[in-house]
C-alpha cells in the first residue's frame, strides 16, 4: 500500500500516462517553471521577515532615544529642584551681603 490506497504499481502506471500525454520537455519546463515559483517565494519569505526585524529594530531604538531624553529631562529637573530648595534652605532671617 503506497499514498491513500494507491500502491506503487497504480502511481507508475500515472506517471507513465502523464508522460505520454504531456511529454519530457514540456514536463521538464513545468518543473523548472515550479522551482523558479518556489525559490522566489521563499526569497520573498525571507525579505519580509528581515524587514520585520529591521523595523523592530529601528522602533527599539526611536524608544531608546525616546528613553534616554526623558531621563535628562528628569535629571535636569530633580537638579533644578536640587538648587532651588538649597537656596530655600538659607536662613530666612539672614540679610545678603
Amino acid at each position: 500500500m503506497g499514498f491513500g490506497g494507491i500502491s506503487i504499481w497504480q502511481l507508475l502506471i500515472i506517471l507513465v500516462i502523464v508522460v505520454l500525454i504531456f511529454g519530457t520537455r514540456k514536463l521538464r519546463g513545468m518543473g523548472g517553471d515550479l522551482g523558479s515559483a518556489i525559490k522566489s517565494f521563499k526569497k520573498a519569505v525571507k525579505e519580509d521577515k528581515e524587514d520585520k526585524e529591521e523595523t523592530a529594530q529601528a522602533a527599539g531604538d526611536e524608544a531608546g532615544a525616546d528613553a534616554r531624553k526623558a531621563a535628562l529631562d528628569e535629571g535636569a529637573r530633580a537638579e533644578s529642584v536640587a538648587g532651588a530648595d538649597s537656596k530655600a534652605g538659607d536662613d530666612p532671617g539672614k540679610k545678603p551681603t
